[in-house]
């Protein structure tokens, strides 16, 4: 569940040269994104077939609305219009200023950016990605090519990676990680750890309110790292217990993902220095990102250890029982470790928001809470019984509340990709090699691409209606059919293609056993505002106090 807005590996050093050149607006030259295509090519014709205009009619790319990068530097200056915006209320204030496609001028080492509000625009970057997707990620290349070259040896995970080097680590890990049978070897685990997560609410609530603190973003944190854990370091750290000797490393870790999500988006997005030199804020991801590593690598250690003396024992499991890291340590030690820490660093953060987001959906719609309590009691009879194999099967309307919780309360502002194709986006010719975001929170609030959109309408995810005589039953699917989206390429919030999430199956997992065992446990209420719930940085995050009022179900 990773999104980022960074930098182009093609730009090469013409973007550092030119940061600082005064470019008149609507003037940028095609070289200023790394293209190496020419702009007056009329044989590299846009791939798109269902583009309005072929690449002879569409408008040069230098006529695209822009600024120059030194009113750029000083929007964001105090005072000026930029400063001080989350992601979101930055794209937005840009929109106003340049329209729904314009190009964010390359700036201190930051490439030049386009920057799209139009889905039909996303059609065609994804149908012409190709098989190597580009998404770009430069403080963690930086972190893994330069700071700790000798550790990874070309060995840098799915986060950094392009092309073939790319294809060739994601191909060692999608059977572990992407199937569904795959992941479900954890269910009982995961499920036990959602128990946890569920009796230290109770341990955690204020006796009279049953109000958890204001810091319960701590404790989701908590219960997903431990979750995680079990599938990237094939360890339980015991995060949800009172006594661990594990805690001071899980919060130590805890504490530094929160600061490369909360930091990333200065590096990453604004105007900053780091790219030149080393700045305060860099030093400090930079030591998150050797936290993160460190711990990693020690519980890495540990289950490795673990693993050869069983070996020595001469107990070893059955293949179809052992875990992706096992697994993944028999084709290689490097790619194992390398995976784990992706796995973390993309893993807690991401679904900690979106587990707030479902929390918050149902606290405010009791009745779709009581459905979806109904639908769980038949999978889970008891509050702490134990999760079927195939329980999860059963749970739709659960299932389409989370979906439609991250519509809601999207996970991110938009997906990052570089063409691989000279493309015709809104009409202007974009040539290959170019940085393009495709921002989409706005468009998830319009009537125009969802019915009601401000409405929480899970039903809008729901494959048909079951249930009643025919005549409800066809009224019901008629009624769900007029609520469902009408462009595919709006709502991913696992992004899309071969470069999709590399940990959505475990997202999924999570949710659903925690969401179920909480409904099953609780009545969940928020009786506080929710306006400005979430803060877009890096991703965004729980921007409030989150004191949720658990009672418990008798």
């Amino acid at each position: 569940m990773f999104y980022v807005k960074i930098k182009c590996v093609a730009i090469g050093k013409r973007c550092l040269t030119k940061s600082f050149q005064v470019i008149p607006k609507r003037s940028l030259s095609t070289k200023q994104i790394g293209s190496t295509t020419s702009e007056n090519s009329s044989t590299n014709l846009c791939q798109h077939s269902g583009a309005s205009l072929d690449w002879k009619q569409a408008r040069p790319f230098n006529e695209l609305p822009t600024d120059n990068a030194f009113k750029l530097i000083c929007k964001f200056l105090p005072g000026g219009r930029y400063y001080n915006l989350d992601s979101n209320q930055l794209e937005m204030a840009m929109r106003k200023e340049f329209g729904d496609i314009f190009v964010v001028p390359a700036v201190l080492g930051r490439p030049a950016t386009l920057v799209t509000h139009n889905p039909n625009d996303f059609a065609s970057v994804f149908r012409n990605e190709g098989i190597w997707p580009i998404r770009p990620f430069s403080t963690l290349r930086y972190h893994r090519r330069k700071r700790h070259a000798d550790f990874y040896q070309g060995v840098e995970g799915v986060l950094t990676t392009q092309g073939e080097q790319w294809s060739s680590f994601r191909s060692a890990v999608n059977p572990l990680l992407m199937q569904s049978k795959s992941i479900l070897l954890y269910l009982s685990r995961m499920a036990q750890v959602s128990q946890e997560f569920v009796d230290r609410i109770r341990l955690i609530r204020d006796p009279n309110t049953l109000e958890v603190p204001a810091n319960f973003e701590d404790y989701i944190q908590r219960w997903l790292l431990e979750s995680v854990s079990l599938v990237a370091l094939d360890n339980n750290l015991g995060l949800l217990r009172e006594h661990n000797e594990n805690h001071a490393d899980g919060m130590k870790m805890i504490s530094a993902l929160n600061t490369i999500f909360t930091l990333g988006y200065d590096l990453e997005w604004k105007p900053s220095l780091w790219r030149r030199m080393s700045t305060p804020k860099f030093k400090r991801v930079m030591q998150a990102m050797d936290d993160v590593q460190n711990i990693s690598l020690k519980y890495i250690d540990k289950a490795i250890e673990k693993l050869e003396a069983e070996k020595q024992q001469g107990f070893e499991r059955p293949e179809h029982e052992k875990s992706a890291f096992e697994k993944l340590l028999k084709i290689d030690r490097k790619v194992a470790t390398v995976m784990a820490t992706d796995l973390l660093l993309g893993g807690v953060n991401t679904t900690t928001s979106a587990v707030t987001a479902i929390l918050l959906c149902l606290a405010k719609d009791p009745q779709k809470q009581q459905r979806v309590r109904e639908e769980v009691m038949q999978i889970l009879p008891q509050k702490d019984g134990d999760f079927t194999a195939d329980a999860l099967n059963n749970v739709s309307y659960m299932r389409a509340c989370i979906k439609e919780s991250m519509r809601v309360y999207p996970l991110s502002v938009g997906i990052v990709r570089v063409t691989q194709n000279d493309l015709v986006l809104s009409g202007y010719r974009v040539p290959k090699g170019t940085l393009v975001n495709m921002v989409a929170t706005t468009l998830m609030a319009n009537e125009k691409y969802f019915p009601h959109p401000l409405e929480f309408l899970p039903e809008r995810w729901l494959r048909s209606a079951k249930g009643g005589d025919e005549n409800s039953a066809n009224s019901a699917t008629e009624c769900v059919q007029t609520l469902k989206p009408n462009n595919p390429f709006i709502f991913l919030p696992f992004g899309f293609g071969p470069r999709i999430c590399l940990g959505r199956r475990i997202s999924e997992l999570e949710m659903e056993l925690g969401i179920a065992r909480i409904v099953r446990n609780f009545k969940i209420e928020f009786n506080y505002p929710t306006a400005n719930a979430f803060k877009s940085l890096f991703v965004n995050l729980p921007n409030i106090p989150l004191k949720f009022k658990f009672t418990d179900i008798e």
